[in-house]
């Protein structure tokens, strides 16, 4: 396994242009990895790399090296994953991608339940409310909506990812009624602001009964996570957007209340994305079935849905 290793190690580092990100995602020393490496090339006898400060580059010998075992690699990585599954035993790292309060309140929740299905999994998941790179950052699997398919990853639908205007008793009290979306220009905002952009997404207001309108409503103040704008609306300071995930256990409790209830931003869907294979890895497909099953077993789609 030691050529399979040096492989391993060559290939990465091709992939991300240095040896200690390439060792970090390999979970080895930035020295293990140089070295594994010069070992290949000293097997292969030519040099695969030219080397500076700054950045690796792959040599011309190594462009052509990168090209004959870069799929190869990846299948017999998947062929080894799926090992243990043949045998009825998901197993290995799994690396997951999921937004931070998303995946505090609705997939954590989950680990107990899917460990104890499948203890040969061992989860390495991140929380993040960015877009990861699935396959370049070799994650198994991510949690999320509102991007593109990336060319190579394929998505399996979990809920709607509807947003609602919402905004707490005290706030609403006393004020002229908010019966349609023009009634909005005279209230506060408190607005998402894109993670990846920084700038303030403009939303079209769909009805129940057909038909979209502008969302005008002024920010007065913006955030960047919608369990921080559940949390300032309950307060009474104004009427937030937020997604219905965030959105629920606010309702239910009371502490807020859906403005212009017959309105809604409908902004796609939140799906379970993973690397489109032949092979698909055990633990992946044990992790994916698993959530999508949850998910349909609690009855999220219709909790989620704003309709």
């Amino acid at each position: 396994m030691e050529g399979f290793s040096s492989i391993e190690c060559f290939v990465r580092s091709a992939e991300v242009g240095s040896f200690a990100e390439a060792a970090r995602r390999l979970g080895l020393t930035p020295a293990a990895v140089g070295k594994s490496v010069a070992k290949l090339e000293a097997r292969v006898g030519v040099r695969l790399f030219q080397r500076s400060t700054r950045r690796l580059t792959l040599t011309e010998a190594g462009r052509l090296f990168l090209a004959e075992v870069s799929d190869s690699l990846h299948t017999i990585q998947h062929a080894v994953s799926s090992l243990a599954n043949a045998q009825g035993r998901p197993a290995g790292t799994l690396k997951v991608s999921v937004g931070t309060v998303f995946g505090c309140l609705y997939i954590v929740p989950l680990l107990g339940a899917f460990l104890a299905r499948y203890p040969d999994i061992q989860p390495d998941w991140h929380f993040d409310n960015r877009q990861v790179d699935l396959i370049g950052q070799g994650f198994d699997a991510a949690i999320g909506g509102g991007f593109e398919l990336p060319p190579g990853v394929v998505a399996r639908r979990l809920t709607p990812a509807h947003r609602v205007l919402v905004a707490s008793a005290a706030y609403l009290h006393g004020r002229g009624p908010i019966s349609e979306p023009a009634d909005l220009r005279d209230c506060r905002g408190i607005l998402i602001r894109s993670p990846q952009t920084g700038r303030i997404r403009t939303w079209q207001l769909t009805g129940r009964a057909g038909g979209q309108q502008p969302l005008e409503l002024k920010a007065a103040m913006t955030m960047s996570d919608s369990e921080a704008a559940c949390i300032a609306a309950a307060q009474g300071l104004g009427v937030a957007l937020v997604s219905m995930p965030f959105a629920v256990n606010h309702l239910r409790s009371g502490a807020l209340q859906r403005v212009l209830p017959d309105w809604y931003v409908d902004d796609g869907f939140t799906s379970i994305y993973y690397a489109e294979h032949k092979m698909l890895p055990g633990k992946t497909r044990a992790f994916v079935d698993f959530v999508i099953q949850q998910f349909a077993e609690q009855g999220l789609a219709q909790a989620f849905s704003a309709v």
